[in-house]
């Protein structure tokens, strides 16, 4: 089991898409942000069927940086109710997970 996550959110529109996945990658809450264009959403919301075209985020990060990068997802989501699903990544290329790991790293002041 490795320590990396792979987490998901969708927003309305491609602008806001990467507009948040450059703030999450800046802040070292992501070391890699892919950005899925034109997905189709059909949702029940506030009891009534939606349908929306949106922007899917696939967000990869340590376990260790989720709870900040939820809190920066949330502040900066337009959504009242934001999509963030969290899933472990179970296995993968050894030194593509590292690099998540070593790109999420805090920077300590010295």
């Amino acid at each position: 089991m490795s320590d990396a996550l792979l987490i998901l959110t969708n927003l309305p529109d491609a602008a806001s898409a990467q507009a948040l996945a450059r703030q999450l990658v800046e802040r070292k809450l992501a070391a890699c942000v892919n950005i899925l264009p034109a997905v189709q959403a059909v949702y029940r919301w506030q009891g009534v069927v939606e349908q929306a075209s949106e922007a899917t985020l696939l967000i990869k990060t340590a376990a260790a940086r989720y709870a900040e990068l939820e809190v920066a997802i949330k502040a900066a989501h337009p959504y009242a109710l934001p999509e963030i699903i969290a899933l472990p990544i179970v296995a993968g290329l050894p030194a593509y997970l590292d690099w998540i790991t070593a790109e999420t790293q805090k920077d300590v002041n010295v």
